[in-house]
């Protein structure tokens, strides 16, 4: 059984991991290049942090590790198209809606039932985001709007399948899924602008954003409930625009800011609920 020092670890690593997600927005806004060029340039470097600390490539090949690399990859593909065709505060907010899927997956695969504190966090943040969304919330971009709930799927089956590698290493697939992209899409960053300034926001996403974060999240989802950690990672879509603010100046409006503290509200009794409720078991891998 583990400890609490190392659940609370977890719960810190959570934290780290959204913070890195959400400075995303700022850097990319200084991008002149493509979504799918930032996300496979970016991947270049995450997976050499990756490589570099597994220390090998991947040698054991799982059911679970094979799903969690499609769904990684498939969540980044459908993210990007999504915002193509629809608002980004429809993106965020569908996507994010991967917690109500969370719930449904975690019972059937890992007999994690949510706790009476898990269904509040959600009705809480739930309630957040749409203060904070509601007026970029829009109907039009049918077909975004649609790619942006099927993100919010393949973003739960990748948070089940990683949890499912407890007791084995679930940063394996997430390297799996950026090497496979890095193989696929390299002649999309042929085609970019390839300047100094560009490439050291590629080196900081690759290294920071999503290497970093993905070690974080990937260490903390061993020793805490699927629901749980996306609970907690919803933080990413609240601090996004607020690091947009500190650094671009675009100012949130006051039902944003109301929503950003009812969300982060929502995330404190998650946070706090998941540290006093012992672990549940989960399929190993």
């Amino acid at each position: 059984m583990e400890s609490g020092v190392e659940r609370r670890r977890a719960i810190l690593f959570l934290f780290l991991a959204a913070t890195l997600w959400s400075t995303g927005g700022v850097m990319i806004k200084e991008l002149s290049w493509s979504p799918l060029a930032i996300l496979v340039g970016r991947n270049i470097f995450s997976s050499l942090l990756l490589l570099a600390w597994l220390r090998r490539f991947p040698t054991q090949w799982t059911c679970w590790k094979i799903v969690a690399a499609a769904a990684h990859l498939l969540t980044s593909f459908l993210f990007i198209s999504s915002t193509k065709l629809t608002t980004a505060a429809n993106a965020i907010f569908l996507q994010y809606t991967a917690p109500v899927y969370i719930v449904l997956l975690a019972f059937w695969f890992l007999r994690e039932k949510p706790s009476r504190t898990d269904w509040i966090s959600m009705v809480v943040i739930f309630s957040g985001m749409l203060l904070f969304f509601g007026d970029k919330l829009s109907t039009s971009g049918l077909y975004g709007n649609i790619l942006a709930v099927l993100s919010g799927v393949t973003m739960a089956v990748m948070t089940v399948a990683l949890r499912a590698q407890k007791a084995g290493n679930p940063a394996e697939s997430i390297l799996i899924a950026q090497l496979t992209s890095v193989v696929l899409g390299f002649p999309l960053v042929l085609r970019e602008s390839w300047t100094m300034a560009n490439w050291l926001i590629i080196l900081y996403l690759g290294v920071f954003q999503i290497g970093l974060a993905f070690l974080l999240f990937t260490t903390a989802i061993k020793h805490v409930p699927a629901i749980q950690a996306t609970l907690i990672s919803t933080l990413e879509p609240i601090l996004n625009p607020i690091w947009v603010f500190l650094f671009v100046g675009e100012e949130p409006g006051l039902f944003a800011l109301a929503g950003a503290l009812v969300v982060i509200g929502g995330i404190a009794i998650s946070a706090i609920g998941s540290a006093r409720t012992a672990p549940q078991p989960a399929p190993t891998a």
